[in-house]
């Protein structure tokens, strides 16, 4: 079976520029139909069987409960991986667990304090 690639497959969303005008706008009509859906009651699990890390080098309640809302309606499982859990930055360097983390995870959200940490 031939499984068809879209055109963010394989890409990281680090910064709003490495994205055309176009793919921003599709992002953002994307997000407003999503949120049509929930407001609906109509599932619409695009995620479903996928695993999502929540890495979180600094604390935020809104942030946190959004993505795992955001992970819960789109049938993906979250796993929050908190500053206080895991050793980030200091037995393994951030390059090196996101490698790992990368490996095992389909999708990784990071809250950190540089933009640097997550390039």
């Amino acid at each position: 079976m031939k499984y068809l690639q879209n055109v963010f497959q394989g890409r990281s969303f680090l910064d709003c520029k490495d994205y055309t005008p176009a793919e921003i706008s599709y992002l953002i009509d994307f997000a407003s139909r999503l949120k049509e859906l929930k407001k609906e009651h109509i599932p619409h699990e695009y995620l479903k069987g996928k695993n999502i890390a929540l890495l979180f080098e600094k604390a935020s309640t809104r942030t946190r409960s959004a993505f795992v809302v955001a992970c819960n309606d789109l049938g993906a499982h979250s796993e929050y991986l908190g500053a206080s859990e895991i050793h980030l930055g200091k037995k393994e360097s951030v390059k090196d667990t996101a490698k790992v983390l990368g490996s095992m995870y389909d999708g990784i959200k990071y809250r950190g304090f540089a933009q640097e940490d997550v390039e």
